[in-house]
């Protein structure tokens, strides 16, 4: 058996010692079992300022001492899933406005509806963020792209050598969010088996327009119910939704958002794909291929969630992604097949949003360019794209005191 978390994270760890720099306290979040532990434990000065929440001993050691144990905390104190005490946030406020102590705290947090409601409340002006996905190409190498695809970034899915523990380990997962992880943030209730073809279902409509009514009627509840539940997935960084860019154009948009599982890994476990081979006999290889890509650029070139937009109009003109960027918008194809070329939609799109550069990323070796404006991009080559304009990992290292994250 491999060690699950053998991949070295140094983009990781730069971001995070660049953000201690500069803010008091600093939240990674991420979901579950995605390495969050394995990468800042080691920033704790020592055994004695890191604090695992799960762990009865030491939320004792906290709520016996009404968090007074900190107060004589110099360095960096790591706290794993802090949403488990949401008091706490009220107390690092106090010490993250200390002047004689220059004390740094490093939150991990595993679900959003309960962790960023206390933080935004209690720590405003005061925390960093630090958005923490699955492994990546630069991480992995981007001759290993393949096997990401298939298996997806957890850490102890990609590791393990043999396909079938991998498939095994995801399908756990996926059993123990819909189990465990749901019925604790949530009164609303599907059932076992609507909760789990609801996850189906978000498999099957990966790439594709969601519509709420749709579902609702297809497992028998209401629509609210299933706008929750969705909100949900999102909360917990297992679904991406991509909302429609809008812009001034007279042309009829579609106005329903995409929605991706983040992970191709349990996409393909919630379909049954385990081999590359058998997912190119599948009608989701373009979707799935859709999705990796997607969450490739927003890790490599760390786009943030709010940045990220798709575009499409009745007439069938459609871009996967569209970019934002200050020397004007940036467009992102994915194209499955082996030489993509530009299409009639391709260049309805690049006239009405006055696209600056249209990227075709495929599963090729090679780059070239098809104009001015598209350029086709082989998948191990994505990270060699020029700075997006914004907030990639090559300017943020270089200027961390700008670039070092969003805060709350």
């Amino acid at each position: 058996m491999e060690h699950v978390n053998q991949i070295p994270r140094p983009g990781e760890l730069d971001r995070i010692r660049a953000g201690l720099a500069h803010w008091p306290v600093t939240i990674v979040f991420g979901p579950r079992q995605i390495g969050k532990t394995t990468l800042v434990r080691d920033f704790a000065t020592s055994p004695d300022h890191y604090f695992d929440l799960h762990q009865p001993v030491d939320r004792v050691r906290l709520e016996e001492s009404q968090f007074r144990i900190l107060d004589g905390l110099d360095g960096v104190v790591v706290m794993d899933e802090a949403q488990e005490m949401p008091a706490l946030f009220q107390k690092l406020r106090a010490l993250a406005d200390r002047r004689d102590r220059q004390t740094r705290f490093i939150l991990t947090g595993s679900t959003s509806p309960r962790i960023f409601h206390g933080a935004s409340e209690s720590l405003t002006g005061r925390v960093r963020l630090h958005s923490l996905g699955g492994f990546s190409l630069s991480e992995v190498g981007p001759g290993d792209w393949n096997r990401l695809w298939i298996r997806g970034g957890f850490p102890a899915a990609y590791c393990r050598e043999l396909e079938a523990v991998s498939m095994e380990i995801r399908q756990n997962y996926i059993a123990q969010v819909l189990t465990r992880d749901l019925p604790a943030l949530t009164e609303l209730r599907l059932t076992s088996e609507q909760t789990y073809r609801f996850f189906r279902l978000l498999a099957h409509y990966h790439g594709q327009y969601w519509n709420h009514a749709r579902v609702a009627a297809l497992l028998g509840v209401n629509n609210r119910t299933i706008q929750r539940y969705v909100e949900l997935f999102k909360g917990i960084y297992l679904v991406r939704e991509l909302p429609p860019y809008f812009h001034n154009a007279a042309k009829r948009l579609r106005r329903a958002p995409k929605l991706y599982l983040r992970d191709t890994g349990l996409l393909h476990a919630l379909l049954n794909i385990r081999t590359e081979a058998q997912l190119t006999c599948t009608p989701h290889i373009g979707a799935s291929w859709e999705g990796f890509g997607i969450e490739q650029i927003a890790c490599l070139f760390q786009i943030r969630e709010e940045e990220m937009f798709t575009w499409s109009v009745q007439s069938g003109a459609e871009v996967d992604l569209v970019l934002p960027r200050p020397g004007g918008l940036i467009g992102f194809e994915f194209k499955s097949g082996d030489a993509p070329r530009r299409t009639r939609s391709m260049t309805a799109a690049i006239q009405a949003l006055q696209l600056r550069k249209l990227y075709m990323v495929y599963p090729g070796e090679k780059d070239y360019a098809i104009d001015d404006v598209v350029q086709a991009v082989g998948i191990r080559n994505l990270h060699r794209l020029p700075d997006l304009g914004g907030d990639s990992p090559a300017s943020r290292l270089l200027h961390p005191e700008n670039q070092a994250g969003p805060e709350i």
